[in-house]
C-alpha cells in the first residue's frame, strides 16, 4: 500500500538547511585549500572566493563561519610571513594584492562593529585586535626590534570613534558606538592592556582634530564615551606592565640624556608627541616654563638627566609614564573645545555635563598642566546653569590644588544663588561644594554674610525641602564665623533706618551690606505650616552650644520624606477635630442666629 502524497509543501526550515549546509560546505572547502596552498606557496587565487562569500552572505551565522574562515587563513598567511616586505617584483604584486584582500577584509570587520546582530559585533572587535597582536608579531620578528602595526590599529580607532555603517544592512543607522562594543573594549584592551591605551590615545587626539566634526557630530560623543570609563590610568612607572602585543613588554634601551633640559625635560607638554616631525630648533622655548618638574619634588632622589619625549622612540614612549600622561593630555585637549556649550545648547550640553562629572578626579591628576583646561572650565563656568554649577568644582580644584588665580571666584559663586537652584535636582551637590567653598576661616567676613542673607531671602519662596537644607546651613557658617552672629541678634528697626539695607540686586557680595542686616526671613520659619522646619528654625533662638549640623543628614529631603516623618511623628497632644454646636461659636458671635438651627441643612436648601 502507497503512501499518499503529503497535500502541505515541504517545510521551509529543511529547505534552509540545505542551504545552509552548501554555504558551509564552500567556505570549509576554500579554507582548506588556502591553508593547504599557503603551507606549499601554492596560488591563493581562493582567497577572493572566500571574501566574496563573506562580503555577500545574508545571515548572521554564514557572515559568522566566513569571518572566522577568513581571520585562520590570514593568521596563516602573516605568521608564514608571506605579508613582509622584499622580494621580486613578482612576489610584490603578490603581496600587494594579498593587502588588498586583507584590507578589504579588515574593512568589513570594521562596519560589523556596527551591525545590527550582537554576535557579529562582538566577534568582529574580536578578530580585529587579534589580527593587530599577529601584524605586530610579525613586523616584530622581522625587525628583530618591538613593532606595533599602527595602520592597522588606526583602522580601529575610526571604526571605534566614526562608526561606519555595516555591510550586511542598506539601513542607515546612527554612528554611536554600541553599549555592547564599548563594553567590550573597556574590558578586555582600554582598561587593561598599556600599550592599547596608549596608542588608542594617541589616534584618538590626531583623528578628532583632523576630522570636521559637522560630517561626523557624533564622534565627540563616542571619543567621551570611552574616556570616561577609564578608571586605570597608571600613576607610577610600576603599574606598566600589561602588554597586548607582548614584544612591547620587553624592556627598552635607555633614552639618551638631554644636553639642556635636566630632569624638567621628563616632562613635556600635550603636543610633544608629534613634535618629531617639526622643526625642533627652538626647542627650549616658552613651554619650559610650564613643563611641571615632578621628579624634582622629591629632593630624595638624585638630579639624573632626562630626555625628551619626543625623542623617544615609540617603545620607550611605552615605558615612560610622563609619555602617558602627554597622550592622555593631547586626546582631552582635541575632546574639550568640541565639547563647549556655545556651539550646540542641546547636544554638546549633556556631553559637557559628562565631561565635568569626570574632570576633577578622573581627568586632571593625569594631565601634564592641569592648568590647560583652565579656558574650557571657565568658558563653562560662565554658561551658567546645572554647566556652571558642576564647572565650579573643577575650578576649585584648579585653585586649591594648582594655584590657579581667579580672582572673581566667589562672585560667580554668587550668581549661582537663585530660586532655580532651590529647585534644581543637583541642589544637594550645589551645597555640598559651597559648604566646602565656604569652610575657610580666611574669608571676608562681608562675603560671607552676603551668601547666607541672601539664602535665607530665597528660603522665603522655597519648598520646605530646601528651607530644611539652608537652616543647617547657616548654622553650620554662622558657628564656624562668629563675627557673623550679630545678623542674628540685631533687633528690628535698629539703626536710623529700619528698612532692610541688604542689596538682593548687587551682583558682587562685597557690596551688598549683608552685614548690616538681619536673618530675620530665617526668623519667620519658626511659623512655617510644616512642624519640622518651625523646629529647626527656632535652633537660632537657643544658645550656639550645640555642634554643627552634617549636612548630609539633611541634602537629600524631599516633600515624600519630609510627609513620611511629620506623618510618622508621635502626636503628644490632639488637635481640635470639631466644634460643639451645642454651645454658640464665633463664626455667629455677632448675628442672632438661633444656636439650636439646623444650620448644615439650610446651607443645603437650595429651594429657598
Amino acid at each position: 500500500m502507497t503512501r499518499p502524497a503529503p497535500s502541505l509543501p515541504p517545510p521551509s526550515k529543511k529547505r534552509k538547511i540545505q542551504k545552509d549546509s552548501e554555504f558551509v560546505k564552500s567556505v570549509e572547502r576554500l579554507e582548506s585549500q588556502l591553508t593547504s596552498a599557503a603551507a606549499a606557496n601554492g596560488s591563493l587565487n581562493p582567497l577572493a572566493d572566500l571574501l566574496n562569500l563573506a562580503l555577500g552572505a545574508g545571515e548572521a551565522h554564514d557572515t559568522s563561519k566566513a569571518i572566522y574562515a577568513l581571520y585562520r587563513v590570514f593568521v596563516v598567511i602573516i605568521t608564514g610571513g608571506k605579508l613582509a616586505s622584499g622580494g621580486d617584483e613578482a612576489a610584490k604584486l603578490v603581496k600587494g594584492w594579498i593587502w588588498e584582500r586583507l584590507n578589504l577584509y579588515v574593512d568589513f570587520l570594521c562596519g560589523l562593529l556596527k551591525d545590527e546582530e550582537k554576535l557579529l559585533r562582538i566577534s568582529a572587535l574580536q578578530i580585529l585586535f587579534s589580527l593587530q597582536k599577529h601584524l605586530s608579531t610579525s613586523a616584530s620578528l622581522r625587525d628583530s626590534q618591538p613593532q606595533f602595526h599602527i595602520s592597522h590599529f588606526r583602522k580601529i580607532v575610526s571604526a571605534l570613534l566614526l562608526c561606519p555603517p555595516s555591510g550586511r544592512s542598506t539601513q542607515s543607522s546612527v554612528n554611536v558606538l554600541d553599549p555592547d562594543v564599548l563594553h567590550q573594549f573597556h574590558e578586555k584592551w582600554f582598561s587593561v592592556n598599556d600599550d592599547v591605551r596608549w596608542f588608542f590615545l594617541r589616534e584618538a587626539g590626531s583623528l578628532i582634530d583632523s576630522t570636521i566634526i559637522s560630517a561626523h557630530p557624533n564622534l565627540p560623543l563616542n571619543l567621551l564615551s570611552i574616556l570616561e570609563g577609564l578608571s586605570t590610568f597608571p600613576t607610577e612607572k610600576a603599574e606598566l606592565n600589561s602588554w597586548w602585543v607582548s614584544e612591547m613588554g620587553a624592556k627598552p634601551s635607555k633614552p639618551k640624556p638631554s644636553k639642556k633640559g635636566g630632569a624638567a625635560s621628563a616632562e613635556a607638554s600635550s603636543d610633544e608627541e608629534d613634535a618629531a616631525d617639526k622643526d625642533t630648533a627652538e626647542e627650549d622655548d616658552w613651554r619650559k616654563f610650564f613643563d611641571e618638574d615632578v621628579e624634582s619634588q622629591d629632593t630624595n632622589k638624585p638630579q639624573t638627566p632626562g630626555a625628551r619625549l619626543h625623542k623617544l622612540t615609540l617603545h620607550q614612549s611605552l615605558h615612560s609614564l610622563p609619555s602617558h600622561r602627554a597622550v592622555f593630555t593631547r586626546a582631552w585637549l582635541a575632546l574639550l573645545p568640541k565639547l563647549a556649550v556655545g556651539r550646540d545648547a542641546v547636544g554638546t550640553r549633556a556631553l559637557a555635563l559628562r565631561a565635568l562629572n569626570v574632570m576633577h578626579r578622573g581627568v586632571m591628576p593625569h594631565l601634564t598642566r592641569p592648568v590647560l583646561v583652565m579656558d574650557w572650565v571657565g568658558g563653562s563656568v560662565d554658561h551658567g546653569g546645572t554647566v556652571g554649577l558642576l564647572a565650579l568644582n573643577a575650578l576649585f580644584v584648579l585653585m586649591k590644588d594648582y594655584n590657579l588665580d581667579y580672582p572673581s571666584f566667589y562672585t560667580r559663586l554668587y550668581a549661582f544663588l537663585d530660586r532655580d537652584i532651590l529647585h534644581s535636582k543637583h541642589r544637594a551637590r550645589f551645597f555640598r561644594l559651597t559648604e566646602l567653598f565656604l569652610s575657610s576661616t580666611h574669608i571676608p567676613a562681608t562675603l560671607l554674610a552676603s551668601f547666607i542673607k541672601r539664602l535665607a531671602r530665597l528660603s522665603l519662596a522655597a519648598s520646605p525641602a530646601a528651607v530644611v537644607l539652608i537652616i543647617p546651613f547657616t548654622y553650620n557658617t554662622l558657628k564656624r564665623h562668629p563675627a557673623l552672629m550679630g545678623m542674628i541678634h540685631r533687633p528690628a528697626g535698629a539703626g536710623a533706618d529700619a528698612a532692610d539695607p541688604f542689596d538682593f540686586d548687587e551682583p558682587n557680595p562685597l557690596l551688598t551690606r549683608a552685614l548690616e542686616s538681619s536673618l530675620w526671613e530665617l526668623q519667620t520659619h519658626t511659623a512655617h505650616y510644616l512642624a519640622g522646619v518651625s523646629t529647626l528654625s527656632k535652633i537660632f533662638g537657643e544658645a550656639f552650644t550645640k555642634p554643627g549640623y552634617a549636612m548630609e543628614d539633611f541634602l537629600d529631603h524631599t516633600y515624600g520624606t519630609l510627609f513620611d516623618a511629620d506623618a510618622s511623628r508621635k502626636i503628644k497632644k490632639e488637635p481640635p477635630v470639631a466644634v460643639d454646636m451645642g454651645k454658640q461659636p464665633d463664626l455667629f458671635r455677632d448675628s442672632e442666629v438661633e444656636v439650636n438651627r439646623d444650620v448644615v441643612s439650610e446651607l443645603w436648601s437650595f429651594s429657598a
